[in-house]
């Protein structure tokens, strides 16, 4: 996974993966926890933006998440 950048210094994000439909995010508060948001449960346009948010900007995804998305996540994934 890949450190977000977190430009504004109080995200709740800590790291994210991308793929072609998919984006994995780590939250701060559940760091064992990896939150899998796909095309087919939060939809492609919201995918895309996440993405856009987590490679270009470096800030911005933790509130899209809350205010677009909040449970829409595929599955969670325990890390040991």
């Amino acid at each position: 996974m890949e450190k977000y950048s977190d430009l504004s210094g109080n995200s709740g994000v800590s790291e994210f993966e991308i793929g072609d439909d998919y984006i994995k995010v780590k939250f701060k508060k559940t760091p064992k926890k990896i939150y899998l948001y796909t095309y087919n449960s939060s939809g492609k346009d919201n995918i895309e933006e996440m993405k856009k948010l987590a490679k270009e900007k470096g800030r911005g995804l933790n509130t899209y998440i809350n205010k677009n998305i909040k449970n829409s996540y595929e599955k969670i994934i325990d890390e040991e």
